[in-house]
């Protein structure tokens, strides 16, 4: 109970609240009330209106400062306000110009401010209605992403693992060649779902744009040696000719094109080049895009180098040449 434990209650508790109009007024009276008193003691003989007309001069001037004090904090505070608005809408300002300018510098290098404004715009809806999992995911590709195009400022980039999406999407882009090495280290890839939706990125690549596909395959002298495996090797190799693809394969040794065996490389447009790096234990750890012109030119020479000296696959028994 309240009243019993000596605390005081809700009603008592914050204190009377009284509104500034009235406490001006009291302030005013008690002061008006002062003047007064103070006119009586210091003149005894002055007339009673004249010391009334005084208090209330007084009290009235007690108001009067008390609305002026009142107003100067409140222009204070105003001008204050005003200052933070303005500086918020300052550096709203100037945020809406860097995305503007962002928008324009994209327009100008020939890159997709649409595509930019919708994944800003996607972005935002899925802040601000997605599940937690959902926004951590968007998160995370728009980082990665973020991560490869500021890569590419210095002409490369890097992903830690085989990256076939960058090999579709660079297929899919190319307008005029693909040149590719296909070494052992690759070949169980064509077992594989990813290299038929590679095989129709190519088709269509083909189809559409005209590009000219060439894939050199490396195989060493054992696997040369081994006739179950060219069988295999053999079909590999007509198969994707018969798709319309240029194929040669090279027998490597131990002392001839000994690099060309360890790395796997696909150069588009003879601008641009993907390799992908093995481990020790020659599987794919690492895709690296590359579109410094002075070591494309250098891949290019080599892949050229290699393709001449490399060997046409025979038709098949019964099977017409081209």
């Amino acid at each position: 109970m309240d009243g019993a434990s000596g605390t005081p209650g809700p009603a008592t508790a914050g204190g009377v609240r009284i509104a500034p109009v009235v406490l001006k007024t009291l302030i005013s009276v008690v002061v008006s009330t002062v003047a007064y008193v103070i006119t009586n003691l210091v003149n005894q003989s002055g007339e009673e209106l004249w010391q009334l007309a005084v208090s209330i001069v007084i009290g009235g001037s007690a108001l009067i400062v008390q609305y002026m004090v009142d107003f100067e904090q409140r222009l204070a505070t105003m001008e204050r306000g005003q200052r933070q608005r303005t500086q918020e809408l300052h550096d709203h300002f100037v945020r809406l110009s860097e995305a503007a300018g962002l928008l324009s510098e994209l327009d100008q290098a020939g890159m997709s401010a649409s595509d930019a404004r919708r994944l800003i715009r996607s972005a935002s809806l899925v802040g601000s209605q997605g599940p937690e999992i959902a926004k951590a995911f968007a998160r995370a590709e728009i980082e990665s992403l973020a991560s490869v195009v500021t890569d590419l400022t210095g002409m490369t980039a890097h992903w830690p693992r085989d990256n076939n999406e960058w090999l579709i999407r660079l297929t899919e882009c190319a307008r005029r060649t693909i040149d590719a090495t296909s070494s052992s280290v690759d070949r169980p890839f064509w077992d594989t779902d990813p290299a038929g939706d590679y095989l129709d990125a190519q088709l269509e690549a083909m189809r559409v744009s005209g590009v000219t596909i060439r894939r050199l395959f490396m195989i060493n002298v054992a696997e040369e040696s081994d006739l179950e495996f060219m069988a295999r090797f053999l079909g590999l190799c007509r198969g994707q000719s018969d798709l319309g693809i240029k194929v040669r394969y090279m027998v490597l040794t131990r002392n001839r094109h000994n690099r060309a065996a360890a790395r796997d490389v696909v150069i588009f447009d003879d601008s641009l080049y993907l390799e992908f790096e093995p481990d020790r234990q020659q599987s794919n750890l690492q895709t690296r895009l590359d579109a410094d012109a002075r070591r494309v030119e250098g891949q290019v020479r080599r892949f050229h180098d290699l393709w001449e000296a490399a060997t046409e696959p025979e038709p098949a028994v019964g099977r017409p040449t081209s």
